[in-house]
């Protein structure tokens, strides 16, 4: 066995005391197997925390009931009289706040998406690794996220020259989620916004998972017609159209073993997802032209940013196949709801480009960052990473933080005050200083004049009601603190 994965007898054999008088945080370990039992409680304690054991579900509830609460709770899936999940069930209804990580030997995923969902913090496989147990407990306690520095954050670095960067406990959390989703065979959903950085999640998924050493494809389901889509996903057989001169694999073929990304499957044409739905429920399709069936074991993560219910709701999207996609689901929050990581991605982004484009590195100042801090990004971590970009190239940092918080620069004065200080104001300066004073004015008065109803607000803009919010985030503008304008 590897010095990584400890066999039980690795972790002690010495003792079997119910309860530890240990120092540190309170585990309960609830295991029916003697020596799972007796090796856990030894090597915990070794770490200085207080232990208590139980062999059946029934009798740490009991416990429970009478006042015990641990800081976690290793509680395992099989046992003989209460199963893992209904213990789990019922633990929560005792105490809604105890942190369960799950243990099992079976690698079905269906108890691990049923744990998570019902509350468990984590799930881990036996046998038991020291590293994973010692990773678990920390995050359940709460020592991980909480004590990273806000300018240091993790940087997982990923195959093509990308890397899982993450800084706020959201992203730790989501962090922790994919490192125990990629273990099992199970597809994965993950939503959101635009830029927010799906593709680089679904990498990483595919990085920690036992498919690693196999193909990683994406195929992007918005980029082409349904034809071609077809056959860039299932292939096609010589003939099967005009064009067709030779066979060629699909992207699945091409894939076996490994994991295809479909990024914005939402696009996805309605004639092809009856087609997809065959494929996950027994791994089986057709090359266009051909009557042979071929099979495949791919694992199939997707990939969108539209509301996948509106679009059920609107029959542009199979229920079953969303079903059957939602495995597991996970939701990326935009870069504005993490805003303590735009430190951490800007000199991530700035080292990456600075050795990509073999330029000079340029200082990124608490002025720049704080101008970024105050922005709101609606392109999300693709638009920080081209701003960063231009910023390296032009290399001018009052510019770029005009571009992005110009009430952050130097007041420019308007009408002929702008002219009466000669060369103190450029006229690149001044027209976007004007500019934004007038959208200042017209929107203030707009808003003044229905009332604050933004929707009303942006139909006698004429613009739409996502940009007149960004304009209203833009200005700082707030009901309580405008009167009337002109």
């Amino acid at each position: 066995m590897a010095a990584t994965s400890l066999s039980y007898s690795h972790w002690g054999t010495n003792s079997s005391a119910r309860l530890s008088s240990g120092t540190g945080p309170h585990i309960l370990v609830v295991d029916n197997g003697p020596d799972i039992i007796e090796s856990m409680c030894n090597f915990l304690i070794s770490e200085s925390y207080k232990v208590t054991h139980c062999t059946r579900g029934i009798d740490a509830l009991a416990r429970m009931q009478q006042g015990l609460r641990p800081d976690v709770v290793l509680l395992d899936h099989l046992m003989p009289d209460t199963d893992g999940l209904q213990t789990l069930d019922r633990m929560k209804a005792i105490a809604p706040a105890v942190r369960v990580v799950m243990l099992s030997s079976s690698t079905d995923a269906r108890p691990v998406v049923d744990a998570m969902r019902r509350g468990a913090r984590d799930f881990l496989f036996k046998p038991l690794r020291k590293s994973e147990l010692e990773e678990s407990i920390r995050k359940c306690l709460g020592i991980g996220p909480e004590q990273l520095p806000a300018v240091k954050g993790q940087e997982i670095e990923l195959p093509n020259d990308t890397s899982f960067v993450f800084a706020s406990k959201r992203m730790w959390d989501i962090r922790a989620q994919c490192s125990l989703v990629a273990r099992v065979d199970l597809p994965v959903l993950i939503l959101g916004e635009s830029g927010t950085g799906k593709e680089i999640l679904a990498q990483f998924i595919h990085h920690m998972s036992p498919r690693a050493h196999r193909t990683f494809l994406k195929v992007n389901c918005a980029a082409m017609p349904a034809e071609l889509l077809e056959s860039e996903l299932f292939g096609y057989e010589q003939g099967a159209f005009t064009g067709a001169t030779r066979s060629k694999p699909g992207r699945f073929e091409l894939c076996n073993h490994g994991t295809i990304l479909l990024d914005e499957i939402g696009e996805m044409p309605p004639s092809l997802q009856a087609k997809l739905l065959q494929v996950l429920q027994d791994g089986s399709f057709s090359r266009l032209g051909s009557r042979t069936t071929i099979k495949v074991d791919v694992r199939v993560l997707a990939a969108t940013n539209i509301d996948v219910r509106a679009a059920i709701a609107q029959k542009k999207f199979r229920e079953d196949l969303f079903y059957r996609l939602n495995g597991f689901t996970m939701s990326l929050p935009p870069l504005r709801e993490r805003k303590e990581e735009i430190p951490v991605l800007m000199r991530y982004f700035s080292r990456k480009l600075t050795g990509k484009y073999a330029r000079e590195p340029l200082a990124i100042s608490d002025a720049l960052i704080s101008a970024c801090m105050s922005y709101a990004w609606p392109g999300n971590l693709r638009e920080l990473e081209n701003f960063v970009k231009r910023y390296l190239v032009l290399g001018d940092e009052q510019m770029m933080i005009r571009e992005i918080a110009p009430d952050m620069t130097q007041p420019v004065p308007s009408g002929t005050e702008a002219f009466a200080s000669e060369g103190s104001v450029s006229l690149k300066a001044l027209v976007r200083g004007l500019k934004d004073q007038a959208e200042l004015e017209a929107i203030a008065v707009a808003l003044n004049r229905t009332g604050w109803n933004r929707k009303q607000a942006a139909l006698e803009l004429k613009i739409s009601y996502k940009a007149l919010l960004y304009k209203i985030r833009q200005f700082g503008l707030q009901p309580s603190r405008m009167g009337p304008v002109g």
